[in-house]
């Protein structure tokens, strides 16, 4: 825990006037929990305390009673993020949303829901598909983290490659600015640019710029198509990324095409014992969720493409149980490295399609350059990888060798036309990848909105654009 100063004793001692008793946390053991999320390697601080709202009123208290003595608010979701985006700084109030996990609103006739930032992902996908209906963005942390966390780092996931990310389907936002004002931007139409879009503003901005306490989400019509799924089997990464161009090259539009290497493979076996091949050096795992005949006619194109490409066995299935085992690998492969006791750097660098095959092999000479243990796994239908680079703990000598490397997977994205991040957001991890990607004109417009919608730097300093 922080050392109070006379700020931090004027902020506690208004939270607990204003806040009922279950609300606010200052013993040590109950706030451990709350400093850090699952970036390892983010520096985080110590708080002064933890704060779990119910409601958007007890968010504008703290906030207000924060901004009055200028006491740094840290939002935070579930606590799944991968860039240190919520982790505590010193002397801050840690502001967790958990606690806010009403469905408000589901509505069919408009096809949209209204959730407060504490919903798990999976849990709203299931109250949808209820009524028919679907809400596409579904990031690999989908059973365990909240829609408020999706919306502050703008998530990706699986589908996004035919579907789209987190921004492509918030309509409105209900949010709580430095000030502890309650302010709503967006609509609840589909359509309207009626001024600024502010919602697309907050969407991605890691709670720098506001507490978003409720979100207005659009939603599709449930995919009722048996899906056909589409394996390939490469013995080079190389190959892989050929593959995908050919792909995208063609002009299909998979609802899902995903890389997973072989480092990955073995390690989900080795902790679900799920029988994978190990053999190859990674696999292609494609989707068509088509109706038929249009998605058979798909699927042979995509294994065309595989086969042409450098696959030494590809395979179509159409049997769903099939199909949720390989999508399964697929999300389990971080926390299956994770089991081996090691520590986990994970990188989200994302390239034009057309240049994931040189990215891929850009990483094998990484690795080998640094002396680093890297498994990759990758939304590979939209450029995006993410390799991971395994560490024994306690090793310093290792974990200097990986941050290297690291810093060299970002350089190479940045030089192959790619951003440092296509869906973990910028954190703590990134600030210095996006700061080499983005021109001085552009980070000067960003540091401008941050400076006018919170001048005293209180949500979530140091983050994204840093200091």
């Amino acid at each position: 825990m922080a050392v109070l100063d006379d700020a931090g004793r004027a902020v506690l001692a208004e939270l607990a006037a204003a806040l009922p008793a279950d609300r606010v946390l200052t013993d040590p053991d109950t706030v451990r929990p709350y400093v850090h999320d699952e970036a390892e390697w983010a520096e985080h601080g110590a708080p002064i305390a933890v704060v779990r709202p119910r409601s958007t009123a007890e968010v504008a208290a703290v906030v207000k009673a924060c901004a009055r003595h200028r006491v740094a608010v840290v939002p935070r979701g579930a606590g799944t993020g991968l860039s240190g985006g919520a982790n505590a700084v010193d002397g801050c109030v840690v502001l967790s949303l958990e606690r806010m996990r009403d469905i408000v609103e589901i509505d069919p006739g408009e096809r949209l829901a209204v959730v407060q930032p504490g919903v798990v992902n999976d849990d709203l996908r299931a109250a949808c598909a209820e009524q028919g209906l679907w809400y596409p963005p579904d990031p690999a942390s989908a059973p365990w983290s909240t829609i408020g966390g999706n919306v502050a780092t703008n998530a990706g996931g699986l589908c996004c490659v035919k579907y789209g990310v987190t921004r492509d389907y918030v309509l409105a936002l209900e949010v709580v600015t430095a000030a502890g004002e309650v302010v709503r931007v967006g609509r609840r139409t589909a359509k309207g640019v009626a001024g600024y879009d502010l919602a697309g503003l907050l969407v991605g901005s890691e709670g720098t710029l506001a507490v978003i306490t409720e979100i207005t989400v659009k939603l599709r019509p449930s995919r009722t198509a048996p899906p056909r799924t589409v394996v390939g089997f490469f013995d080079t990464l190389a190959d892989c990324g050929a593959a995908v161009a050919a792909v995208t090259a063609a002009g299909l539009q998979p609802a899902a095409l995903e890389l997973i290497d072989r480092h990955c493979l073995h390690a989900v076996n080795e902790w679900r014992h799920a029988g994978l091949p190990e053999d190859a050096a990674a696999l292609l795992l494609a989707q068509t969720d088509l109706a038929e005949p249009a998605a058979g006619a798909e699927a042979e194109a995509i294994a065309s493409a595989f086969e042409a490409n450098g696959a030494r066995d590809v395979m179509v299935s159409t049997d769903p149980v099939e199909a949720e085992a390989l999508f399964d690998a697929r999300r389990l492969a971080y926390p299956a490295l994770e089991q081996r006791g090691d520590a986990v750097l994970t990188e989200d660098v994302c390239l034009p399609r057309g240049r994931l095959a040189e990215m891929l092999a850009r990483i094998d000479v990484i690795a080998d350059r640094h002396g680093t243990f890297v498994a990759t796994i990758a939304h590979a239908g939209d450029g995006n990888l993410h390799p991971l680079i395994i560490v024994p703990h306690g090793d310093a000598e290792a974990r200097t060798r990986a941050q290297a490397a690291f810093d060299d997977i970002v350089s190479a994205a940045i030089e192959l036309g790619g951003t440092v991040t296509g869906e973990h957001g910028v954190g703590l991890l990134k600030r210095d990848g996006m700061r080499r990607e983005l021109d001085p004109g552009s980070l000067a417009m960003q540091r401008a909105i941050k400076a006018a919608l919170d001048p005293d730097d209180i949500l979530n300093p140091g983050k994204v654009i840093g200091q």
